[in-house]
């Protein structure tokens, strides 16, 4: 299983606004690709205070196959989406992870 992490520090004066558009149109979108087949949404804990929170959206594949299909014909018009929508509101970094279990 292949792991792809986007993590986004939101700020808090649109946290309610950003997660509600994640889960009803962002993620649905990323996953009507059919490169994942499962997604989490995690929220930071214990974080010091910094004018924003941070979350973990994790989207599963089965392969880097798929990872490498979104990146070259997907993401870039899901990511100009999500800038558009929330400009400097936020800041997002993205990971791929490999299990070893």
């Amino acid at each position: 299983m292949i792991l792809y992490n986007v993590t986004v520090n939101v700020e808090d004066d649109v946290v309610d606004e950003w997660i509600a558009w994640m889960k009803e149109k962002h993620i649905p979108d990323v996953l009507a690709t059919g490169q994942f087949v499962d997604y989490k949404i995690y929220r930071l804990i214990g974080e010091i205070p910094n004018n924003g929170t941070t979350y973990s959206i994790q989207y599963f594949a089965h392969s880097m196959k798929e990872i490498d299909n979104y990146l070259a014909n997907f993401a870039t018009k899901l990511r100009d989406e999500h800038m558009k929508k929330f400009k400097d509101k936020h800041v997002a970094f993205r990971t791929v992870l490999e299990s070893v279990n």
